[in-house]
């Protein structure tokens, strides 16, 4: 009978402790070893990512907008009084002078009203005729008495004198005793009598005379009375005339009409718009900028304004206005262009315009990213010098242009970074380009 050896199932202990400490070795190795590989980078189409090279420079900052040009002088035609459309004589986009008649308009009321004041008129002309005559014999019979009375006052002033020297001359022949004191007394009386007629004749002269001035004055104030309602019926045939006038509608300026708005048959009240007319040699430019980029925008900034009308379309103008109201997330901006336009600009036509918010000089900038928000970090990939692989970094961006966004920091010059939409692998650090 065999006896078990101790000594052999010990060293058989040993050896298994020995290979499972090896083995808890190798697998910690390896556990260790995963955990510190990379994460396997993301592969990507070279083709469809755009990448911008970090430069250094003058940077630009500009915003851009569309808008149209618009006339800056434009007539809107109104309806001076009311009435019914007869008939539209131009068409839109005909060149019209200040005079030219766009529509004919009838009112047979007012036709009506101005007949009955023009008769009026004339009913009141007549009467101050009538009026005048009478007025002119009242003041000549009032000079008639004047003159009368102003007579009977020279002839007793006449007849005064003869009587006093005849008092006189019998008053001497009476201190010498050649004529009896009754004749003497006599004549003094008869001349002192004929005095106080004189007196009374210059008495009634006055008030003749006084009668003619009122009379005068009188006569004046009637005259005046009767021309000043003349002068309101006159100013009444005038109104009535001029609105009579206004049925033919006319285009107020030199311009081209743009739009006529009503039609024939139409029934129209008074201030309402029958047509509007463009000065179309004096184009300015509204452009519709964002929101989020007008607070930069200040009057007298450089505007460079692309007509779409070739390759010498682009004009350069100034920024003359800015609205104070936001219209569906854009402000309106006014642009003064020159007087010299390209010869297809035209109201209306589309425009894209670049305005120039400042220059600034030795900064960092790439092209704008998708991603661009101003004053923000956001995370780009940056190519590494193989070109191919490009890993995520944090990029702070400054101020944005039209084109090119500034680069603070995060980024260096000479850098290529991927510019394109990353959002379809933004979980992803690292990408490979394929």
């Amino acid at each position: 009978m065999d006896i078990p050896r101790k000594s052999a199932a010990k060293k058989r202990r040993v050896r298994q402790i020995v290979y499972l400490g090896v083995a808890i070795l190798v697998a910690g190795g390896i556990t260790i070893g995963v955990t510190r590989l990379k994460p396997a980078a993301m592969s990507v189409a070279k083709s469809t990512v755009q990448t911008s090279r970090v430069v250094r420079g003058e940077f630009l900052r500009e915003v851009r907008g569309n808008g149209t040009l618009v006339p800056e002088v434009v007539q809107v035609v109104p309806a001076q009084v009311a009435g019914r459309i007869v008939r539209k004589l131009v068409q839109p986009g005909t060149v019209v002078k200040p005079d030219t008649i766009l529509i004919e308009m009838a009112n047979p009321d007012l036709v009506q009203e101005l007949k009955d004041a023009e008769t009026k008129l004339r009913a009141e002309q007549s009467n101050l005729k009538s009026l005048s005559k009478q007025l002119e014999k009242q003041s000549l019979d009032e000079k008639v008495r004047v003159a009368e009375a102003r007579t009977r006052v020279a002839d007793l002033e006449a007849e005064l004198k003869k009587l006093e020297m005849e008092a006189r001359s019998l008053e001497d022949l009476g201190r010498q005793g050649l004529k009896a004191k009754i004749e003497v007394d006599k004549a003094r009386i008869t001349a002192d009598s004929t005095k106080e007629r004189v007196e009374a004749a210059k008495n009634t002269l006055q008030v003749e005379q006084e009668r003619m001035s009122k009379s005068d004055e009188e006569i004046k104030a009637r005259l005046d009375e009767k021309k000043e309602e003349i002068r309101q019926l006159d100013d009444a045939v005038k109104l009535k005339q001029q609105q009579v006038a206004n049925l033919k509608v006319r285009a107020g300026i030199e311009g081209v009409l743009q739009i006529v708005s009503v039609e024939e048959g139409q029934q129209v009240t008074q201030g309402q718009n029958l047509a509007r007319v463009a000065d179309p040699s004096h184009l300015k430019a509204e452009l519709k900028i964002e929101q989020s980029q007008v607070r930069d925008v200040q009057p007298g900034q450089a505007v460079t304004i692309d007509t779409r009308t070739g390759p010498n379309g682009k004009v350069e103008g100034a920024v003359s206005r800015i609205d104070p109201s936001v219209q569906n997330g854009t402000v309106t901006v006014d642009v003064k262009l020159p007087a010299e336009l390209p010869r297809a600009a035209r109201p209306d036509l589309a425009v894209d315009g670049v305005i120039l918010i400042e220059k600034v000089s030795d900064v960092l900038y790439i092209d704008r990213p998708s991603v661009a928000q101003e004053g923000r970090r956001v995370g780009m990939f940056k190519l590494e010098p193989d070109g191919v692989s490009a890993s995520l970094v944090q990029v702070e961006l400054g101020r944005n242009s039209v084109r090119y966004v500034e680069v603070v920091s995060g980024l260096k010059e000479g850098d290529l970074v991927i510019t394109s939409d990353t959002s379809q692998f933004a979980s992803a650090s690292r990408i490979q380009l394929q």
